[in-house]
């Protein structure tokens, strides 16, 4: 069974295994520096549907037909899908999990999601309640927009703190020990502990400014896990954060700084690898989609190829709401980090 490490951090003996991932995106993500590496990039964001809410969830629902696929598996095969999006009552995860038919678990962690389901899948496994299951988050720069900020239609200029919506969902397959699998998925890679975050909230209410109001809880997570385990940054190849952007990059070497802990050299943040400058994306991307695809197409095939060793992904989210800004409430923030390692057993 798993072990506490400190207030905050565990440990998983059995290190259940990360046997697959997939990755679908939009146009401008294609169009990124990780392009080639994507499994599908959709031409159209709508995916020929009826609205940008229907082509969300189609893409997650893909994701996770995909991620089982390349272990010669289907969705009646695992023991249950976990995953969640941005939008209210989480309808993409939800709708997604009508058309799969598996055992569904929907869980909400704003952009924080992708970690959120991966520790807690992996505690499930651990445990014994589970032998293979799917993690699964996903966002849509149009249907996030509306929801959350304005009308596309009103052409909105972007202040220099915001960020892009990813339209991508991501799906990582999760299996115990004693498994046996077939087809192309990963070798390697293992869980095999994680940090649960705190809620942060430094005042911030502007919701066109998510790398400030996120950096907070990125920090506080980054560094429990490195108290937690009397560990220094450089113990990771890389702490790899969900979405802060460039502005929230920035304050987070700041913060982390502040508790005696330089992450400079070992940090890369999704929001700043998924877009190129010239895309004018102005800080960077954002949403559930973000470091899912990031986190499917890169880091966990660089972990499965011996690029990194040991990886702390450490999803960030805003837990706002259009009510509660409506309501002039702050934006409250958390952070949930997951050990991944490279293992040849």
């Amino acid at each position: 069974m798993g072990k506490r490490i400190g207030k905050q951090s565990f440990i998983l003996p059995s290190k259940p295994r990360i046997v697959s991932s997939a990755s679908f995106v939009g146009r401008t993500e294609g169009e990124g520096p990780l392009g080639k590496l994507f499994d599908v990039i959709c031409s159209d964001d709508t995916l020929g549907l009826d609205s940008w809410e229907q082509a969300e969830s189609r893409m997650l629902e893909s994701a996770v037909r995909l991620a089982l696929s390349k272990i010669e598996k289907e969705p009646r095969d695992i023991d249950f899908f976990m995953g969640g999006d941005l939008l209210s009552q989480i309808i993409s995860a939800g709708f997604a999990a009508r058309e799969l038919q598996s055992p569904f678990i929907g869980i909400y962690g704003a952009c924080s999601t992708m970690a959120e389901s991966i520790i807690t899948t992996s505690m499930l496994t651990d445990a014994g309640f589970s032998d293979l299951a799917v993690c699964g988050a996903s966002s849509h720069f149009s249907s996030s927009e509306r929801e959350f900020r304005y009308p596309l239609e009103m052409g909105t200029q972007a202040p220099p703190t915001a960020q892009r919506t990813v339209t991508g969902s991501g799906a990582v397959a999760i299996a115990s020990s004693g498994v046996r699998l077939h087809g192309l998925g990963f070798s390697h890679i293992r869980v095999t502990g994680g940090t649960i975050g705190k809620v942060c909230d430094y005042g911030i209410t502007d919701a066109s400014n998510m790398g400030a109001a996120m950096a907070p809880a990125a920090a506080s997570t980054i560094c429990a896990n490195l108290s937690d385990n009397g560990i220094p940054p450089e113990y990771y190849d890389r702490i790899i954060t969900g979405d802060l952007g460039s502005f929230g990059t920035e304050m987070l070497y700041e913060l982390c700084y502040s508790k005696g802990y330089r992450i400079e050299n070992v940090h890369d943040d999704c929001g700043v690898m998924i877009f190129a400058p010239e895309q004018k994306t102005v800080c960077g991307g954002s949403g559930c989609g973000c470091c899912s695809v990031v986190l499917s197409s890169l880091i966990l095939p660089g972990i499965e190829n011996g690029d990194y060793e040991r990886v702390l992904f450490a999803a960030t989210g805003a837990l706002l709401s259009p009510l509660s800004s409506l309501q002039g409430e702050s934006i409250p923030s958390i952070s949930h980090a997951a050990v991944i390692e490279r293992s040849e057993a």
